[in-house]
């Protein structure tokens, strides 16, 4: 499994770096990769971070392989995130997409690529319980549709399309 992470989607939900302070936000950088880099040695997985380059970066595409991670720079007046969409076209359904951008997602979900918001990601980063995060995104307004006095089953039991989404990301 190749894991495509949008750069600094990832950074503001982890702990709202922001863009404008340079040596945060090249300390925030660092800390990212040293946490996925942990990540790559438990998990296994291919990683590759795509950070932002479109307004002040080089001309062409940067890449460079640090602590075990691909790091993409998009290239000057191109986004991060048309350089992801680009690799999830080009993997497929063998990649998962770690962004919370809507276009990013529906894309990559478009091309069988399976999509985990940033926010979900950052708790598997810092070890937070999968299932603590799927009962987070319920409360939130998501609520499993209600079942009529004629249903049959357990009620307390999660819906289908959640349990189904909670064995994908027990591989993460």
């Amino acid at each position: 499994m190749h894991l495509i992470v949008d750069g600094y989607n990832l950074l503001a939900a982890m702990g709202g770096q922001d863009r404008r302070n340079g040596t945060q936000l090249a300390a925030g950088r660092d800390g990212l990769l040293r946490d996925l880099s942990a990540y790559r040695h438990r998990k296994g997985h291919a990683v590759t971070v795509v950070f932002d380059g479109w307004q002040s970066g080089q001309p062409f595409e940067g890449r460079e392989d640090r602590l075990g991670i691909q790091i993409v720079y998009s290239k000057r007046g191109e986004r991060a995130d048309q350089v992801i969409q680009r690799l999830a076209q080009e993997f497929g359904s063998d990649c998962a997409v770690v962004s919370s951008d809507r276009e990013v997602t529906d894309y990559a979900r478009g091309h069988g690529a399976f999509v985990m918001g940033a926010l979900e990601f950052a708790g598997k980063l810092s070890s937070v319980p999968v299932r603590t995060i799927v009962h987070k995104e319920l409360d939130r307004g998501d609520e499993p549709p209600r079942r009529g006095p004629e249903k049959r089953g357990n009620p307390r039991k999660l819906p289908k399309s959640a349990r189904r989404r909670g064995r994908q990301l027990r591989r993460f």
